[in-house]
């Protein structure tokens, strides 16, 4: 343990002087001050005194007296001070850690880490600490450090009167330091075994109080029941920390019974020999002083080291986090990665989760080529999203390889391939920002270009929505942050915020690759087909990757895959897999049975229904179940595959707010 903790101290002590090198030697000088300030007005008493027994005149007593005014004032004084300066530290510190930890986030360019369940424990733990631990840390040691200044100068008074009293002081310490380091490793231990019921804690009170959980939780009548949930978390969480506390208070107790047994016997003793004239009369203000400072000071070192050794162990998960390395390894020198002109292949690809699930993906071979549409077609875990995982490569194959104009992604720069990279995912952000912000963040390198933004929403066909807005793009999208008198900002609907994500991906207009996951589910038919129009045209040249479960709006792709149990079965074009007769064709033909009317003399597999023709195509044939369009039971969310481990966290779409 010793190397771990010694690490974290030198790394606290480093950060501290980096945040703020003034305010770290500021604070040093005045706890050192500060230390020293009762010792030497313990001394000062003394020899008052001492002089006032002896009949000492005014020469003698009027500098005593000054130096006592001096110490007094230092006293009162450089708590004060010390103050300002460790908070100054403080901010400066909390500055730069949380500036390491996020920089840290961020240079985990894969998926991994975020959809494990204990990364996302020790990350919350992190965050928590960097935003005490140092501060405990920091002004622990300071007090440290000023309570063995003021230990060792007691100590040296009471050697002079009565070593014994040192040694019997010191012993009775000890028990205590031992219960203070294992109640603090307790502690920490509690903070660990009890996150996992904090996050569900958090997860059911986010259920009670979001607006978009607001109508079912009212219409099923979940509100007890999730209420209930959420207090039976708060019970456990409530029953680790009172047992924790009761040790706690069982052990003070017995030190500070011990600790007053202590004073009071010494204070009988100095006062018998002052009696006897072994000492004298300020010799027994000194010595009571004295027990009292040596107390005093070794209740603080120990108080203040269990507290530090506590933060120091809560701190590991920040160093964990922040000495963690990338997800995915990014070679030193990248390969460049040059404009997609042949394709993309996915050779022999198999991948899974973790050792612990099964495979996703067994032995894919694919080749997508460059300009052209390939739609991915598979009922849910199929392995359809763990394909678009791998080409932006949030996960490398366990085996197998995917190649970028033969280039192995592993070879490359994953920032790099990103920015070749477009992308509207079915689990698509809400960010509480202006309209225009939400839209931007599509390309940062484009700044405040109003106009790219705009053309980009009209593209979408949200922008005639946005400039009816309260303060048009300038509209916050979000009440959480106004004033509260604030009413202008809005919340836009499903399908005004799927439009909303387009116009992100529209932002992008060098990319060679654009993914497309699901991009008009929740859409009424005019508006999916106004959608796909839209989409058609922003593709043009560039290679596309499709993946809907409406298969009418995959008809027109120059290539169509069926995935399933993480296999290819099936590839070809509409006409083709419809001729074949397969899976791809009794997806379909399910589809199109729920638009046909009974008797209709229509064929199921004609892609036209009883409506418009042309609503139908946009619209698609509904879902794997025969379910209405619009609503997509099957439809993939979150870890859109059902086969990724999944996380207990508020909906993903709203995980912005």
């Amino acid at each position: 343990m010793a190397g771990p903790t010694s690490r974290r101290i030198r790394a606290v002590a480093a950060l501290a002087w980096q945040a703020n090198p003034a305010a770290t030697t500021g604070a040093v000088i005045l706890g050192v001050c500060a230390g020293l300030a009762p010792v030497v007005t313990a001394w000062l008493t003394k020899l008052v005194l001492d002089a006032l027994a002896r009949g000492d005149g005014a020469a003698r007593l009027v500098p005593l007296a000054a130096g006592l005014a001096v110490t007094g004032l230092a006293v009162i004084v450089l708590p004060h001070v010390a103050d300002y300066a460790q908070a100054q530290l403080r901010r400066d510190l909390r500055l730069l850690i949380y500036d390491r930890l996020f920089r840290a986030v961020n240079t985990h360019p894969g998926l991994s880490r975020f959809e494990n369940p204990s990364f996302h424990d020790t990350l919350r733990l992190a965050y928590e600490s960097s935003n005490n631990a140092p501060d405990r840390l920091v002004v622990g040691t300071l007090m440290i450090g000023q309570a063995v200044i003021t230990l060792s100068g007691f100590v040296v008074t009471l050697l002079a009167v009565n070593w014994i009293m040192v040694a019997v002081i010191v012993v009775a310490a000890l028990p205590s330091v031992r219960i203070q380091l294992v109640l603090s490793r307790e502690r920490a231990e509690m903070m660990w075994d009890i996150t996992p019921a904090m996050r569900r804690q958090i997860f059911y009170g986010d259920l009670l109080t979001r607006p978009e959980a607001a109508k079912e939780v009212r219409l099923f009548g979940l509100g007890d029941h999730l209420r209930g949930r959420m207090l039976r978390e708060v019970r456990g969480i409530n029953r680790a920390e009172r047992d924790l506390d009761r040790r706690t208070l069982r052990s003070q107790g017995v030190m500070a019974l011990l600790g007053s047994a202590v004073a009071g016997g010494g204070l009988l003793w100095a006062i018998l020999s002052a009696a006897s004239g072994g000492i004298t009369v300020g010799d027994v203000t000194v010595f009571v002083a004295a027990v009292a400072g040596v107390q005093g000071a070794l209740t603080t070192i120990v108080g203040q080291w269990a507290d530090a050794h506590n933060a120091l162990l809560m701190f590991g998960h920040y160093t964990q986090v922040v000495e963690a390395g990338p997800d995915l390894p990014v070679p030193a020198d990248p390969a460049p990665l040059p404009a997609l002109r042949e394709g993309i292949e996915l050779r022999d690809v198999w991948f899974r989760y973790s050792h612990e699930h099964p495979w996703i993906l067994r032995g894919v071979d694919l080749f997508i080529p460059a300009g052209r549409t390939v739609a991915l077609v598979g009922v849910n875990g199929a392995g359809k999203s763990t394909i678009v995982k791998l080409l932006c490569r949030l996960y490398d194959p366990e085996r197998g390889h995917v190649r970028w104009d033969g280039v192995d992604l592993r070879d490359t720069d994953p920032s790099r391939l990103r920015e070749r990279i477009g992308a509207v995912f079915q689990d698509y952000m809400e960010y509480d920002l202006s309209a225009a912000d939400n839209i931007r963040l599509g390309d940062l390198k484009a700044g405040d270009d109003r106009g790219r933004v705009q053309d980009s929403a009209r593209q979408a066909g949200i922008h005639d929505a946005l400039t009816a807005l309260p303060r048009g793009y300038d509209t916050m999208l979000s009440r959480i942050f106004g004033d509260r008198d604030d009413q202008s900002g809005v919340a836009l609907s499903g399908g005004q915020w799927q439009r909303l994500a387009l116009a992100r991906a529209f932002m992008r207009r060098r990319q060679d690759l654009l993914i497309l996951d699901e991009p008009s589910s929740g859409l009424d038919a005019e508006a999916e087909h106004e959608v796909h129009t839209s989409l058609r045209r922003y593709r043009g040249d560039r290679t596309s990757v499709l993946i809907s479960h409406r298969l009418g709006t995959v008809r027109d792709a120059d290539l169509i895959v069926v995935l399933s149990g993480g296999q290819i079965i099936e590839r070809g074009t509409h006409e083709e897999l419809m001729a074949a007769g397969g899976e791809y064709a009794r997806l379909f033909t399910l589809q199109a049975s729920g638009y046909d009317s009974p008797g209709d003399g229509r064929s199921p597999g004609d892609g036209r229904s009883s409506g418009d023709g042309r609503a139908q195509e946009a619209e698609g044939p509904g879902s794997p179940d025969g379910s209405p369009p619009g609503r997509e039971p099957g439809a993939e969310a979150g870890l859109t595959d059902g086969d990724s481990p999944r996380m207990t966290t508020p909906n993903t779409r709203s995980a912005g707010r």
